[in-house]
């Protein structure tokens, strides 16, 4: 009887949602809580076998402390295959928590995280990080470092990347919700230079060339055969014995062959000094980069990286030729939006194709797709209630709504036109007799679909995370989507038929 109020009230609520979407964060997919953590540690390029076993196992000590802590494991460097993307001076320590049931309610995944990192924030030298095993590979097949973002400096001149890398560096540290931050060891490894002096080499008739393979062959090795035993085969090195090699005073004893048989101290020719150099030099199509690496905590990953990238961008000023490229799964995010903008525009204009064939009026196949934002509403909502970022999840909630809301229009506008032009009922009767008709189905499809889904809400299990966005979402939108089908739909169909039957003048409410 009063469509201006329930088609104000509708805009209201559409905006509502509108708002509500435009806070909600933004996610590839919800973190997934495994039972279990991964501290990741990282020391000095130098450091030996014997110091970061040491190290390691004091770590260890501190972290079964936790009360939540039921078996902890450390690995050492990395294996000879696989997709690591650490050195031999990383730590990896693979914590397993206790079942959710012995665990302190009160406690979440990233409260043990800060225990953690309170406990192991005192060791000198030892930069560390926090993941989860499958979400620390994932990371790091996607951007290489292991972390759930990455800024990388790309440019040419490496000192220039230094400058700017530390520069992006403190402007991440004072952006909300920023982790476990961090710039890549891409120096701090101690080599030895030796520098030839050619212009004495050709006094002592020397070749640079028999020189450097002699240096090579006397500290590195020399491979010279190989033994096979059954079906393993071992390859023969040989070099100086370890007296002849350990340290600096030993090398620049090296004694060197001339070609007239006599032997020269490499110390007569050559500078042999211990300097610290470059550790690696990471390069991504064909251009060299340092990255800055962070996790994200408590907010969506994809509203940190909007925040930093704007951030990046005021603070920080790059001259030509550098640039600094965003990496992480937010990525994966903005790859499964641009598809889905492409895939959804489509889709629908399939669905008005068919219902306009179907219905033959452009005004019905319009009163049928306004079911869809109707139900959008109650899912962005729920979302917002219960605190949850849109996520690939929620959007496969949000297609599996389009299905549903259009296929309760479709039952409710089918049934109104029956009732019209093959019984003959009168424009009032056949809206008031198809809405009662139709109020039992609608019904039942939305309690035994969210009934059937609650589950999912309420789970705490592992991969519950996953589950939860779009049960929520389903569920959310059902509910709006019920209420507004049987209570808008009737309303806005009425008053659209007048109009057509009586042009712009406005017939009087619904017969009693």
């Amino acid at each position: 009887k009063r469509p201006a109020l329930v088609m104000g009230i509708t805009v209201l609520l559409i905006l509502s949602g509108v708002f509500t979407f435009r806070s909600l964060g933004k996610e590839f997919v919800p973190t997934l809580r495994e039972g279990s953590i991964q501290v990741l540690a990282h020391m000095n390029p130098n450091v030996s076998l014997e110091e970061i076993t040491k190290t390691a196992r004091q770590i260890e000590t501190d972290i079964i402390q936790c009360s939540e802590v039921e078996t902890v494991m450390t690995e050492i460097g990395y294996g000879e295959v696989g997709p690591h993307v650490h050195h031999t001076n990383f730590a990896c320590i693979t914590v397993i928590l206790r079942p959710l049931d012995q665990r302190k309610k009160s406690l979440t995944h990233d409260d043990i995280v800060n225990q953690l990192d309170e406990r192991l924030s005192t060791y000198p030298g030892v930069t560390i990080s926090y993941s989860q095993p499958i979400q620390h590979e994932i990371d790091g097949l996607i951007a290489g470092a292991g972390t759930q973002v990455v800024a990388k400096v790309v440019g040419t001149d490496f000192d220039v990347l230094k400058t700017k890398a530390a520069e992006v560096q403190d402007v991440l540290s004072s952006i909300s919700g920023v982790a476990d931050l961090q710039t890549e060891q891409f120096s701090g490894q101690t080599q030895v230079q030796i520098h030839l002096d050619r212009v004495q080499m050709a006094r002592d008739g020397l070749n640079s060339m028999d020189v450097q393979k002699t240096i090579r062959d006397a500290i590195g090795g020399q491979l010279v055969g190989s033994i096979l035993e059954q079906e393993k085969s071992y390859s023969i090195n040989v070099r100086f014995d370890e007296p002849y090699r350990k340290d600096i005073e030993a090398i620049e004893n090296l004694l060197i062959r001339s070609r007239s048989g006599y032997t020269i101290p490499l110390k007569q020719f050559a500078d042999v000094q211990t300097v610290t150099g470059l550790r690696q030099v990471s390069r991504e199509n064909s251009q060299r980069y340092v990255s800055v690496q962070c996790n994200v905590r408590g907010r969506d990953a994809g509203g940190f990286v909007e925040e930093a990238q704007n951030a990046v961008k005021q603070k920080i000023s790059l001259d030509s030729g550098y640039s600094v490229v965003w990496g992480g799964q937010f990525e994966l995010q903005q790859a499964a939006n641009k598809r889905l903008m492409i895939i959804v525009p489509i889709t629908i204009f399939l669905i008005l194709i068919m219902l306009y064939s179907l219905f033959n009026s452009i005004w019905n196949v319009l009163l049928i797709m306004l079911n869809v934002p109707l139900a959008l509403v109650g899912g962005v909502l729920f979302l917002g209630v219960f605190g949850e970022n849109v996520s690939i999840p929620s959007s496969i909630g949000f297609i599996a709504l389009f299905g549903i809301a259009l296929t309760d229009g479709l039952v409710l506008i089918s049934r109104f036109e029956y009732l019209r032009h093959k019984r003959g009922l009168s424009l009032e009767q056949a809206v008031v007799e198809g809405a009662v008709s139709k109020l039992r189905p609608v019904l039942m499809t939305t309690l035994t679909t969210s009934l059937g889904l609650l589950p999912l809400v309420l789970s705490n299990g592992v991969g519950s995370e996953i589950q939860r966005p779009l049960a929520i979402v389903v569920i959310g939108g059902l509910s709006s989507s019920t209420i507004l089908t049987l209570i808008v739909l009737p309303a806005l169909y009425l008053e659209m038929n007048r109009r057509i039957r009586s042009g712009v003048k406005t017939e009087p409410s619904i017969v009693e």
